[in-house]
This record gives structure tokens, C-alpha cells and sequence, in this order.
């Protein structure tokens, strides 16, 4: 009698084509838009690009990413911020996530076989596959979070002045949190600043969920291979 046996598995090839296709998007738009912000703001501040009224305040903006100069009556912004590459950065941003997360989370079924949507797989190419999303994605929140947080790794209680030499006069470190990897540093002028730039800290906080939601598809599929293979010894181990 054959060890193999399949069981249900949902198609998930589409997804992860339309999630790479989106990531690619996002990753091309993301590169125009950062380009698009070079120098943006000094065209802004030296009267270069002219708005609605008097010119307020300059500020940069996470993502889409785009430098907006706030005029009086109303903003002008980067290439990032237009309706066209903003609006293509948004739509890819949500497929991506969308496709990303109803694949990983499928594979945390076994549906019945012969559905429209449902392929057979064995409970080993199952784990070999999920081990693979969950290497990727958690992969990914590692270095992003070793990027973001290092210095608090190095030490949380000094996490403000490593990396750099600041003498006798270091900054100091009023609070800090490993998730998201964020931390207040006090200059000796008096002034305060943040470890990282909020969207770095929601980012690194963020990449944590999809390798979490991976985890639980390795996890499940390596029970279930455990529980097969206990299964085909002891049938084994009943013939005579």
C-alpha cells in the first residue's frame, strides 16, 4: 500500500502571481515617487513651485511617497501625490495585501476534494511549501526589523547614542519598546526626537503579521504531516 496520500489544497498559484505582479508595482511606483521627491521641497521653499496663496509648511509623507508643500488655499505636491502614480501605488498596496494574506491564510485548510478551487497535495509538499512562505515572510520582518531596531538590540537603555561618537554628551534615552522598535531620545540642547520615523516603527510592527499568519500554516501542516506519519507507522507496524 502506497505511504502517499493526498488530501485538499486550495489553488493559491493565482494569488501569489497577482501579489508578486502588485509587490513589483509598488516597488517601481514607490522608486518614481521617491525620485519625484529630490529636491522638492527646496523648489518649494525658493519659490520654484508656485500654489494657492502663501506658502506654509513643508512636510514628507510616508507613503504614497511624496513631499507636500501646504500653500495657503490649498497643497502642491510631489509625483507621489498625484492622482495618477498615488492612485496606482494605493490599488497595487491593496491587492498586494489582499492576495498576500488570503494565500498564506488558505493554507491553513483542507478542503474536500473536487471543488472548482481545490487541487490535490500530499501532506509533504504542503509543509515544503508552507515552509517556504514562512521563511519568506519572516525573513523579511528580520531584516527590516534588525534595520530598525539594531540599537536597541545593541542596548535598549542606550539605544540613542549608538552607532555614533558623541564624546562625553551622548543622548539619552527617556523610553523605548522592542515592537514597535521605537525609542524618545533627549539631546543635551534639550530637545527631543524619535529613534525612528513612525513609519518605519508601523512598518516593522507590520511585517511581523504575515510571517506570523505563515507560521501558523508551517505549524499546521508540520502537525499534520507528524500525524500522518504516526499513522502509516502504526498501519505498518499492525500487518503481519
Amino acid at each position: 500500500m502506497s505511504n502517499t496520500r493526498t488530501y485538499g489544497g486550495y489553488r493559491t498559484g493565482g494569488l501569489w502571481v497577482a501579489a508578486g505582479i502588485s509587490f513589483g508595482a509598488v516597488v517601481v511606483g514607490s522608486a518614481l515617487a521617491l525620485f519625484g521627491m529630490l529636491e522638492f521641497d527646496e523648489r518649494c521653499a525658493q519659490g520654484l513651485v508656485t500654489g494657492p496663496g502663501k506658502l506654509g509648511d513643508i512636510r514628507n509623507q510616508a507613503f504614497p511617497p511624496a513631499t507636500i508643500c501646504e500653500f495657503e488655499h490649498g497643497d502642491v505636491t510631489s509625483v507621489g501625490g498625484g492622482f495618477v502614480l498615488g492612485g496606482l501605488l494605493w490599488l497595487s498596496m491593496l491587492i498586494l495585501v489582499v492576495c498576500l494574506f488570503a494565500a498564506l491564510i488558505a493554507e491553513w485548510f483542507e478542503p474536500e476534494l473536487g471543488g472548482p478551487f481545490v487541487e490535490p497535495v500530499s501532506r509533504a509538499a504542503k509543509l515544503r511549501r508552507t515552509a517556504v512562505a514562512f521563511f519568506v515572510t519572516g525573513a523579511a520582518f528580520l531584516m527590516f526589523y534588525a534595520l530598525a531596531g539594531w540599537q536597541l538590540l545593541a542596548g535598549p537603555s542606550s539605544a540613542c547614542a549608538a552607532g555614533a561618537d558623541w564624546g562625553t554628551n551622548p543622548p539619552t534615552t527617556l523610553d523605548h519598546s522592542f515592537l514597535p522598535p521605537q525609542a524618545t531620545c533627549r539631546f543635551t540642547s534639550g530637545t527631543t526626537r524619535q529613534l525612528n520615523p513612525d513609519w518605519v516603527a508601523s512598518l516593522a510592527t507590520e511585517l511581523a503579521v504575515p510571517a506570523l499568519i505563515a507560521g501558523v500554516g508551517f505549524g499546521l501542516a508540520w502537525w499534520r504531516r507528524r500525524e500522518e506519519r504516526r499513522a502509516i507507522r502504526q498501519r505498518d507496524a499492525a500487518i503481519p
